[in-house]
C-alpha cells in the first residue's frame, strides 16, 4: 500500500463535537473522530448529527478521519404542487 492511499468508509454522525469534529460511527461498527474537509469548511457545509457521510482515513491511524462528503437523505413524497400564480 502506497503512502499516499487513503481509506474510504461511509458512516453515520453520532455527536458534533467542539473545533468543528464529530464522532462517527462506521458501517462496521467502528467509532472513531472525524474533523470537516476543506471545501467543506469553504463552502460552509453543516454537519449534524444523524448524517450519513463519507470519510477519508489514513491507514496509519484508524482513530482519526477526515470527513469528505455528506449524503442528503432521499425525498419521500410525490411532485411538488403547482404554484399559484400572482396577483
Amino acid at each position: 500500500m502506497a503512502k499516499e492511499e487513503l481509506i474510504e468508509m461511509r458512516g453515520k454522525v453520532a455527536e458534533v463535537l467542539p473545533d468543528s469534529r464529530c464522532r462517527v460511527v462506521l458501517t462496521n461498527g467502528h467509532e472513531l473522530v472525524a474533523y470537516t474537509g476543506g471545501k467543506m469548511k469553504k463552502h460552509r457545509i453543516r454537519i449534524i448529527a444523524g448524517d450519513d457521510v463519507t470519510l477519508e482515513m489514513s491507514p496509519y491511524d484508524l482513530t482519526k478521519g477526515r470527513i469528505m462528503f455528506r449524503h442528503l437523505p432521499e425525498r419521500t413524497g410525490g411532485p411538488r404542487p403547482p404554484m399559484r400564480p400572482r396577483r
